[in-house]
């Protein structure tokens, strides 16, 4: 398509509150623009890159063997009272009701759906292990919302569980997303550092930025990759399962 006829909203100058300067140059060449606090609509320029990534994302987890689902964005409350997650969870769970008053939440993550899903359809031992993924919108209502889309309330994120019979298959499991992540860093042109996660259950850095999701929720232990940057505030985790009929969530 012709620039001319293309809708890329530039700006001349840095908006104030862009600290970084990917968030400086997302909102100069009109990639993003801000909704509201941590909320930012992606222009067409940066939805061609949001799916390029999505794309690099969901051929690396289709390589190692994981398998696409699709879960909603709203969750039963119930589900998350069944793990007692429910009020552990925190201010951060955006909680709502339908018109009947059913207590429902914008998910923040999706263990316990994908448990809920694979129990139901699970027939035998046999049809373990599995990894089952999703790419899907999240929200988090963060305190204090910034760096743009590095550190937003709202984001696209991929979890993947992985459904193992023993300690020693979670771990091959585990094994196979840690490789599977690097190739998507390395296809990405990204140098990303392994790290060995502490379960920690601080609030201090959400979104798996780097403790809470994988002390809270996903397992006994986890990692961390940090892509070598000048501003690298961010880094994604994935965890082991603490037993061996868990999901893993990465």
């Amino acid at each position: 398509m012709r620039m001319s006829r293309y809708f890329m909203p530039v700006l001349r100058e840095t908006p104030k509150e862009a600290e970084i300067v990917s968030h400086q140059l997302m909102l100069r060449t009109g990639m993003v623009k801000q909704a509201s606090a941590g909320i930012y609509s992606w222009l067409p320029l940066g939805y061609r890159v949001l799916m390029k990534i999505d794309r690099i994302v969901r051929e690396e987890q289709n390589r190692a063997g994981a398998i696409e689902v699709l879960m909603p964005t709203i969750q039963s409350a119930d589900l998350w009272r069944q793990s007692g997650r429910y009020e552990a969870y925190g201010k951060e769970m955006l909680r709502i009701s339908d018109r009947h008053e059913r207590e429902m939440l914008y998910g923040p993550t999706n263990e316990e759906l994908i448990t809920s899903i694979f129990r139901d359809g699970l027939k035998s031992y046999k049809d373990m292990p599995r990894n089952l993924y999703h790419i899907q919108w999240k929200f988090r209502d963060e305190v204090r919302p910034r760096f743009g889309v590095m550190r937003g309330r709202e984001f696209l994120m991929k979890d993947a569980y992985s459904f193992d019979l023993t300690p020693e298959a979670g771990r091959m499991s585990y094994n196979r997303m840690f490789t599977s992540y690097l190739r998507t860093f390395a296809r990405m042109g990204l140098k990303a550092i392994p790290m060995a996660a502490p379960a920690v259950h601080s609030r201090s850095h959400p979104r798996t930025r780097c403790t809470s999701p994988s002390a809270r929720s996903r397992g006994s232990s986890a990692g961390w990759y940090r892509p070598r940057s000048s501003s690298a505030r961010w880094c994604r985790s994935h965890s082991l399962p603490a037993s061996a009929d868990s999901p893993r969530g990465s």
